[in-house]
């Protein structure tokens, strides 16, 4: 077996199996590719099915002196899986990477804009333009509904449910959940897709796709990156924001103001409430507010 028959089927198997989504897959993938880097820059004649723990550990060492814990740990991390794969299938009789401990990392709390600053953004888009208006229905999007950015850019005028009051998303793995959307929300959507989109000339395939670009095609992640990049730059903020800000404000606004843990990691789409757990470190007063007004020995 050769890299690239052991990448094929290992990546046949993310989709079909696992269920991951592109951008999942595209990641593992990438992990697999920075080792046959290395083993071609080395001259090391390895296959996936020869290669040794020793050789393995040499890759580690060498990307040690490039990438940062975190990063280190999602290299391991994946190569991990792709070696549990091929003893999953009976390629190997054991993983090089068992003994592999991956480097300690903090908790990384995520960073978060305050109501004031979210709407300091809004107010620095220039509503006078038909991208402005789309721009504005983006931002409230993201903060209003916790989108990832993917979501976002894959939201289609079939997943609006208006009269509900909820959205249809497809999240991690091709999962769909349905997200309650605020009539605020709602009322930016219905402005932009009634006074900007009606009037656009849509490219074929496109015409569910809810947010467009000036062409009339779907926005890339590299385009709503670049949307918020120049709203914080025009608005003198001085934070590092990007779409996924947005969604940890989401999460930490409605925990602060009361709302059940499991009721976000639903809106989230979160596989375990573990992960949605991270927002209950970033504000201990609450906590500690939560305690003295319900327990019995307050």
């Amino acid at each position: 077996m050769n890299w690239d028959h052991a990448i094929a089927d290992y990546t046949h198997y993310l989709k079909i199996e696992r269920g991951l989504s592109q951008n999942s897959v595209s990641s593992y993938v990438l992990d697999l590719k920075k080792l046959i880097k290395f083993l071609d820059a080395n001259k090391i004649s390895a296959s996936p099915v020869s290669i040794s723990k020793e050789i393995i550990q040499q890759f580690i060492y060498e990307i040690a002196q490039e990438l940062n814990p975190r990063s280190q740990s999602r290299v391991i991390s994946g190569l991990k899986s792709f070696f549990n794969y091929l003893v999953f299938e009976k390629y190997r009789t054991t993983n090089p990477t068992e003994l592999l401990e991956a480097p300690k990392i903090g908790r990384k709390l995520p960073d978060t804009l305050s109501v004031d600053e979210i709407d300091t953004l809004i107010a620095a888009i220039d509503l006078s333009t038909e991208l402005g208006e789309r721009n504005r229905a983006i931002i409230e999007t993201l903060y209003g509904c916790g989108l990832r950015v993917s979501e976002l850019i894959e939201l289609r005028l079939s997943n609006l449910f208006f009269k509900e009051g909820f959205i249809s998303v497809t999240g991690k793995g091709d999962k769909q959940r349905f997200v309650p959307i605020s009539h605020t929300t709602e009322k930016y959507i219905e402005i932009y897709r009634t006074q900007v989109r009606n009037h656009m000339p849509i490219q074929a395939g496109f015409e569910d796709t809810l947010f467009l670009n000036r062409r009339g095609k779907q926005l890339t992640r590299a385009m709503i990156f670049t949307i918020i990049k120049q709203l914080v730059k025009l608005s003198g903020l001085q934070k590092n924001v990007s779409p996924h800000t947005f969604r940890h404000s989401f999460a930490t606004h409605l925990l602060e103001n009361g709302a059940d843990l499991r009721a976000i990691q639903l809106m989230l789409g979160h596989e375990s409430i573990t992960t949605t757990e991270i927002y209950m470190h970033m504000d201990r007063s609450m906590l500690s507010d939560i305690m003295n007004t319900y327990h019995p020995r307050r």
